[in-house]
């Protein structure tokens, strides 16, 4: 079972291309929808209702349906990392590794997101068994720039992992922590990104999805898209 979803595969990440970066991304089911655990522990109500588990071919099913082959691989990948982690990190290791061969050979940099429906603790994680016992994912790939979104606060990450926080319903605390530590900011808007927020310029985060090429200390603004356009949470910042 291959875990990273290829560049081409997702509209977001595609856009990364044009700067000459290929994102492999690894899509998990979100929050309790494996059955198995629960991968987003910050998740408001908001973000379950808007999450981008659905944009795309993820939320195409067929009439009657409550499921499509998407959804199915995220709940197995899911399961795979909650019940046989020494088996899924074997794999994991091995698309990283392919995913580095692939970019070479079309002179691109490589760029991985983790968390792509999900926001696990990546950097807390070690390697159960085999030769990698005990490193985490960072440590055996020092050479590739990893990075993710995330409502978790007051993480400390490796060198090649950049976080950007993530603003939610409910979590306005830990946001002003995060403005307070520099740390950049991801707000979803409704209509067009307004010039600042917070007393932070906002720059537009639908460009690419490469998170770590953005300048510090700023808001980036992304577009309420698909069910976000409907929010009524506070998810949503009009």
């Amino acid at each position: 079972m291959k875990l990273l979803t290829a560049p081409n595969a997702n509209q977001k990440i595609a856009k990364g291309l044009k700067y000459d970066h290929a994102t492999y991304i690894l899509h998990l089911a979100p929050s309790t929808l494996s059955g198995v655990m629960d991968t987003c522990p910050m998740a408001s109500d908001g973000c379950k209702i808007a999450c981008l588990n659905t944009a795309g071919r993820g939320g195409i099913f067929k009439a009657g349906a409550a499921t499509n082959a998407i959804q199915a691989a995220r709940i197995r990948k899911t399961k795979l990392y909650a019940l046989d982690r020494p088996e899924f990190f074997t794999q994991l290791i091995a698309d990283i590794k392919l995913a580095k061969k692939q970019a070479a050979r079309k002179g691109l940099k490589l760029s991985i997101r983790l968390n792509g429906t999900s926001d696990i603790v990546w950097e807390r994680k070690r390697i159960p068994a085999g030769e990698f016992t005990g490193q985490s994912i960072f440590e055996v790939f020092p050479d590739v720039q990893f990075y993710d979104y995330t409502k978790i606060p007051k993480r400390v990450t490796p060198d090649n992992y950049h976080l950007t926080f993530s603003n939610a319903d409910g979590n306005h605390t830990n946001v002003m922590q995060a403005i307070a530590r520099n740390q950049n900011i991801a707000v979803v808007f409704r209509g067009a990104l307004p010039a600042t927020w917070m007393g932070r310029s906002v720059l537009s985060g639908d460009d690419s999805d490469l998170r770590f090429l953005d300048l510090p200390n700023h808001i980036i603004g992304l577009t309420a898209k698909g069910k976000a356009k409907k929010d009524a949470s506070g998810f949503v910042v009009n």
